[in-house]
Parts: structure tokens; C-alpha cells; sequence
């Protein structure tokens, strides 16, 4: 859901996918690629945690409907 939003909200995907970790197939460049995007990831995560606080708080939000339903 992450991932996601934030693409949604137009964020640079390769950061998205540094943030959360998703696994790098090299392990070479898995390494060297650790602090990659670091301050955009910053400002994605200010934003990730600021949109999470306006849940909390009570902001309007769209329910999502199951699959099943």
C-alpha cells in the first residue's frame, strides 16, 4: 500500500524502493547503493509520516472497497 501511494503521489520509484528496502539482486551494488536518494527519501518519509498524522487525526478518508465486495 506504501509503495503504492507514494508512486501515486508521484515520488521517484527508484527511492520508494530503496525506502522499503525491497531486496537488490546484486549484492555488489546492494551495498554501495545503501544511503542512495537519501535526501529525497528524507522528505518522502516527512511526508509519509505527516499523511499518516492527518489519519489520525481524523482527515477524510475513501474507504476501499474488498475484492470480494
Amino acid at each position: 500500500m506504501t509503495s503504492t501511494l507514494l508512486n501515486e503521489q508521484g515520488w521517484n520509484r527508484n527511492a520508494i524502493e530503496r525506502q522499503l528496502a525491497h531486496a537488490e539482486r546484486n549484492s555488489v551494488r546492494a551495498a554501495y547503493n545503501y544511503a542512495e536518494f537519501m535526501p529525497e527519501r528524507k522528505k518522502m518519509m516527512q511526508a509519509w509520516a505527516d499523511y499518516l498524522d492527518a489519519i489520525k487525526a481524523g482527515a477524510k478518508i475513501i474507504p476501499m472497497r474488498s475484492a470480494a465486495g
